[in-house]
């Protein structure tokens, strides 16, 4: 089943988490799809941000909400009636949930229950998609690919609440959204994405592009650590056709999804340094971290054969080109003019990415 273009045109969709870096990136294409957009989030998570650079709030109808707050949630989700919801709000920093386990827990567990209330309180809405992660999976210490039925678990704060808000999302969708005519609902869990216009904080591009831009090299806290890399769009086009297909009535798709790239793009981080140190050129490098670091999975991997089988989802670039868009997006960025606190250059290359992307969605 490829995109249906088509199907987005005037559709209603609510965004939660627009201002981060995914939910900025599916914005964008949701815009360019026609759809009419609206999201909710707090202050963007780092300046400069993709949503503040390219100007996104001024194409959607965006406003500020906490996602913690039920109250102002459910009235937001009233307010714009849409037919179609992702949920990508949340605390999604590794690291930062040790030092804020507190807050971690309470936006991503209690920030699913309440997008999951407002939802059912919502008649519009015809589907939901709940985003949470591939490290909601229980590590073995086996190395392997997980699959959807694969134990769920957690061993930092971050990986444990993405593991929760996937228990409270299959006990909504199994206890509350049971009547016929009720929406549908899906949990997504992608590999680890990579695209231009990423400033969150300990992020591998963010944190490369970032040194090489200031002629130092890059420092990886776990250069082995192997992860299943894909760029954004290749994660969200999945989404796309997951709420096609919720919205369509298909019931068999309200369940959990892995989206991960080929086996081949499974790689250590150090490899993804090394790709985005020789495109960027003039001596950029990395070097590894010194001291004790704290826990994070070594070894992770997604089987994505039923989000193939089922929904007709397959990855569409390979990690090399991924490196190359990136590298691209964030010289556009650096090179294009700016006005009007818009950076023309970084738009220009995320619309062009999303169609160039598109293309190959409907080839």
């Amino acid at each position: 089943m490829a995109l249906s273009p088509g199907f987005w045109r005037r559709r209603r969709v609510l965004v939660t988490g627009h201002s981060g870096f995914k939910g900025g990136w599916l914005c964008w294409w949701l815009h360019a799809l026609g759809a009419r957009v609206a999201g909710i989030a707090l202050d963007p998570p780092s300046e400069p941000c993709l949503a503040g650079v390219t100007g996104l709030e001024r194409e959607i109808s965006a406003e500020r909400c906490d996602v913690r707050d039920a109250g102002a949630l459910r009235a937001a989700v009233a307010r714009h009636q849409p037919e179609i919801v992702f949920h990508l709000a949340a605390q999604s920093l590794v690291r930062r949930s040790y030092a804020m386990p507190v807050d971690t827990f309470a936006t991503n567990i209690a920030g699913t229950v309440n997008c999951l209330q407002a939802v059912l309180e919502c008649s519009s809405v015809r589907a939901a998609i709940m985003v949470t992660s591939d490290k909601c999976y229980r590590d073995d210490g086996q190395g392997r690919a997980f699959v959807e039925s694969d134990p769920l678990g957690g061993h930092d704060p971050y990986a444990a609440s993405k593991a929760c808000a996937e228990i409270v999302t299959a006990s909504y969708r199994d206890a509350l959204f049971l009547p016929r005519g009720a929406a549908l609902v899906a949990s997504a869990r992608a590999g680890n994405v990579l695209g231009g216009g990423d400033w969150a904080e300990d992020r591998l591009v963010p944190d490369a592009l970032a040194a090489f831009v200031a002629g130092q090299p890059m420092v990886l806290r776990n250069p082995r650590a192997t992860r299943p890399w894909q760029h954004v769009l290749e994660a969200l086009h999945g989404y796309l056709i997951l709420g096609e297909r919720l919205h369509g009535g298909d019931r068999g798709a309200a369940a959990a999804w892995n989206f991960g790239p080929d086996q081949a793009d499974v790689r250590p981080v150090s490899w993804i340094a090394e790709g985005l140190a020789r495109r960027w050129g003039a001596g950029a490098g990395w070097r590894q971290a010194e001291g004790a670091q704290v826990h994070e999975t070594v070894d992770l991997g997604l089987d994505s054969s039923q989000a193939r089988a089922r929904l007709g989802w397959r990855p569409l670039l390979g990690l090399e080109q991924a490196l190359d868009w990136i590298v691209e997006w964030h010289r556009a960025y650096l090179s294009g003019s700016t006005g009007d606190g818009v950076a023309r250059g970084a738009r220009a290359a995320t619309l062009a990415q999303i169609d160039r992307y598109q293309t190959r969605c409907l080839a």
